[in-house]
């Protein structure tokens, strides 16, 4: 999401100067592990299995790409840039190459086309007629960094990439913003993060909440206009690393992300769970209530017996059955900062309670909801109206943990998220830093570019992530 070396409060003397310093490039020098695919798994809803595709020549191993799918050529699956760090961190460079996974072949390609984006991570891609359109992203080094609100158009049908100049007053640099397309044929931008230089190894970061329309002019072809509007209803709270569906209804579906709130000796993320739609059409925003799960009691009345619709109905009945609780954890960093972070957990082992036959609230007749923890940067996709998401992340300082539970909501009825995959509690371990300086280098992301002083190499080329 671009938000990497979040600077921490100003300190004292030449020992708080020297710390800041190694604070900017610890994204690169500290000895904690991480790990970049390129993995490719499909999910079979009938079956409720993941399987793993094995496809010879695949992009070099990335993240915080994009990934569209269109329906040209039997079914096509397009990526853009994204960024590779080796597992000690020493090694961190951007993508700008473009690549399609032919769906019906299963073959992987890579697209050489110039005059496209520069290499950058956090962008958004949408597909828009027959065509791809990209806007923002950022493009960090050791020594600087910088975020876009530029927009590319690629040609499905001639592999050519062009810059869109629009008209108009469009939305300032950032990343990890909301891009979709209404039903109407426009594109929507809707908040994002960057941040900015105030002073000398001092950054400021902002969650936008503003949002704009980006519009081709009718008549008019390769001419588009910028105009910020202003929705009505219920908005999102400012925040980042949301992550974005759309919704049956051609509504645009946003969950969760992290608003961050710096104090004077602290930096506390707050992670979100929540839903929200906006409706393009009545430019209005509505929160996502869920309805909870029915009485058992009306159900045992009509002679029937509840049982959670999709896939992996018993680990979804059990689930239900669990009461999330809210942890709070603080962190203390090595430098003496302390992090809080805020998750709702599922209550281990749960007893049946029996069932009042007279009162009917959703809560005691039906359990208490089950919902996805607090997270950012998850994955969703929405398939015969049901939303479905994986993953995500926590972050705590320069420390990220990694989730792979699974979830699925029926958008129809909102009543409940159904649990696919139950959390893993081995995967919530904080990622300890070695003592060791001379950590083995991870091998390179194969066939990978090193943009940062090469922007104008030949071309070689996204992921919310």
């Amino acid at each position: 999401m671009g938000k990497k070396g979040k600077k921490e409060k100003k300190g004292r003397g030449a020992e708080k100067t020297a710390a800041k310093m190694e604070k900017k490039v610890s994204k690169r020098s500290r000895k904690e592990e991480t790990f970049l695919y390129n993995e490719l798994y499909i999910y079979n809803i009938r079956k409720d299995s993941w399987t793993k595709v094995e496809i010879p020549s695949p992009p070099p191993r990335r993240c915080a790409h994009q990934a569209v799918v269109v329906p040209q050529g039997g079914g096509q699956l397009w990526i853009f840039g994204g960024e590779f760090a080796s597992p000690d961190g020493e090694q961190f460079y951007h993508y700008k190459d473009l690549w399609v996974l032919h769906l019906a072949t299963k073959t992987w390609e890579q697209v050489r086309s110039p005059g496209g984006p520069s290499g950058r991570s956090g962008h958004r891609m949408v597909a828009w007629k027959r065509q791809l359109i990209l806007f923002g992203g950022f493009h960090e080094s050791t020594r600087d960094y910088i975020y876009y609100n530029d927009v590319y158009a690629f040609d499905l049908d001639t592999f050519m990439w062009s810059k869109l100049s629009p008209s108009g007053t469009g939305p300032t640099p950032r990343s990890g913003c909301q891009m979709s397309v209404t039903p109407q044929g426009s594109i929507v931008i809707y908040g994002g993060y960057s941040k900015q230089r105030v002073k000398k190894d001092v950054d400021k970061g902002t969650q936008h909440s503003d949002m704009f329309l980006l519009k081709s002019e009718e008549g008019k072809e390769g001419r588009w206009v910028w105009t910020r509007i202003n929705p009505s209803g219920t908005k999102p709270t400012p925040r980042s690393g949301f992550s974005v569906a759309m919704a049956p209804n051609s509504q645009t579906l946003l969950f969760g992300g992290v608003c961050d709130e710096e104090e004077e000796e602290s930096l506390e993320g707050d992670f979100l769970n929540d839903l929200y739609f906006y409706d393009a059409t009545k430019n209005r925003w509505f929160a996502g209530q869920l309805k909870g799960p029915k009485s058992e009691k009306r159900k045992r009345r009509r002679g029937t017996k509840a049982e959670p619709e999709g896939a992996n109905k018993q680990e979804c009945e059990e689930a239900s059955a669990q009461a999330p609780l809210e942890v709070v954890r603080e962190v203390i960093t090595e430098d003496g900062t302390v992090v809080t972070i805020k998750q709702m957990l599922t209550a281990p082992g749960p007893s049946k309670q029996p069932q009042s036959d007279e009162d009917d609230s959703p809560e005691e007749a039906g359990g208490p909801l089950v919902e996805p923890r607090p997270r950012s940067n998850a994955m969703l996709a929405v398939k015969h109206g049901r939303l479905y998401l994986y993953g995500g992340m926590f972050e705590a300082g320069d420390r990220q943990v990694t989730l792979s539970d699974f979830y699925c909501l029926d958008l129809h009825k909102k009543d409940q998220w159904m649990v696919l995959v139950e959390a893993d509690p081995d995967t919530q371990e904080w990622l300890e830093e070695t003592d060791s300086e001379d950590s083995d280098a991870g091998e390179g992301a194969e066939g990978g570019e090193e943009d940062e002083e090469d922007e104008d190499s030949s071309e070689e080329d996204q992921g919310e992530y």
